[in-house]
């Protein structure tokens, strides 16, 4: 049986749909920033929900100039 089908690595496997993957990153972040809304009193929090939403922005954000530039395949 194992004769019959090629072996492959995951990284040759073909990619994710790359829409759908910016689109779950933009929700993702606009629902940490719905988090801020709360009862609670310390800041710690907020700073970490608004921190990691920038960040996913700007990995969305820089992925899509890279791959405009034909940098990232």
């Amino acid at each position: 049986m194992a004769g019959s089908e090629p072996v492959t690595s995951p990284d040759q496997h073909k990619p994710g749909h790359r829409k759908a993957g910016r689109i779950g990153a933009v929700l993702s972040a606009l629902a940490l920033l719905a988090m801020l809304c709360g009862n609670h009193e310390g800041k710690v929090e907020d700073i970490w929900l608004v921190g990691l939403a920038v960040l996913l922005l700007a990995v969305v954000i820089g992925d899509a100039v890279l791959r405009r530039n034909g940098l990232r395949s």
